[in-house]
């Protein structure tokens, strides 16, 4: 899979196992920037103990507000084996984590594959919750149906102009719904345990940017038309500027909270019920994680 590379919708086509490059700037090696416990996901996701993050660098996407443009963007991190990456996620298990988060996994598919393979063998039993921008090729997500449990997909832009202004990312939405109606199509309703942590579904998650209230409204009628109380939705008020926002005056501000209270509003009124939201005070520098490779 990765000697011609078309795990995501670039389709760079490049043999990454012989070293070239492509879109996502990865080669054949995994490159983790972080693992750890982490306490700011949804209630279900994080519980008490932590969710068991994995940072993978790099990234398909080009997102010019990216929270974390230190490992999507510049690439840091450091290069594993499938066995160290193994040895990561039953480590994670052993801490207490209540599941194991791939956070932007998709250009290292088939080692994450590979490593829940071996890691499998030797008793991880926890939830593998895939956390992805959702600009994913069909394939690649049918290709994890045995593997993942949790899927917690972006729904970033329905309008493609802003996809391609802001992210890079042709055909976005075109892309990403069917990407999710397949994760949906494995993982099926949610199930929850004894203590309201989520054993299985679908969890889409969208960012609200500034000044793009009427977008994040198409936003939730498509989720809501499609899947109605199938799935959850976590609404976002987390926009950070950041990375290259200065470059884009528009979204280069914190977001309007009377827009996001709108935009619950507009939920409520259209009868969606499984709905995360966030209190402000989000948008914050303190809630990125420090990529230290610990």
């Amino acid at each position: 899979m990765l000697e011609g590379c078309t795990l995501c919708p670039r389709n760079c086509n490049v043999n990454r196992s012989s070293g070239v490059l492509g879109f996502c700037n990865s080669n054949a090696k995994v490159k983790v920037a972080k693992f750890s416990l982490h306490h700011w996901e949804e209630p279900c996701i994080s519980g008490t103990n932590g969710s068991g993050t994995v940072f993978f660098s790099n990234c398909n996407l080009k997102c010019v507000f990216c929270q974390n443009h230190l490992i999507s963007s510049s690439g840091i991190g450091e290069e594993i084996s499938v066995e160290e990456l193994s040895d990561i996620f039953l480590e994670q298990q052993a801490k207490g984590a209540h599941n194991i988060n791939l956070v932007t996994p998709t250009h290292y598919v088939p080692q994450i594959i590979e490593a829940l393979k071996l890691s499998k063998s030797k008793g991880l039993k926890l939830p593998i919750v895939y956390n992805t921008n959702s600009y994913e090729n069909i394939e690649t997500i049918r290709s994890l149906a045995d593997y993942i449990d949790i899927y917690l997909p972006d729904l970033k832009y329905f309008n493609d102009k802003y996809a391609i202004k802001y992210s890079s990312a042709p055909n976005y939405f075109s892309v990403a719904s069917k990407a999710i109606k397949e994760m949906f199509s494995q993982v099926g309703h949610p199930r929850f345990d004894e203590n309201g942590l989520m054993k299985s579904g679908l969890i889409v998650r969208h960012l609200m940017i500034p000044s793009l209230l009427f977008d994040s409204k198409k936003i939730v009628d498509y989720l809501h038309s499609s899947f109605g109380e199938s799935i959850y939705m976590s609404l976002m008020n987390q926009f950070t500027p950041s990375h290259k926002v200065n470059n884009y005056p528009e979204i280069s501000k914190i977001l309007n909270q009377k827009h996001y209270k709108a935009l619950i509003d507009y939920c409520i009124d259209i009868g969606m019920h499984n709905v995360f939201i966030q209190e402000e005070g989000t948008a914050s520098e303190s809630f990125i994680p420090d990529f230290n490779l610990r």
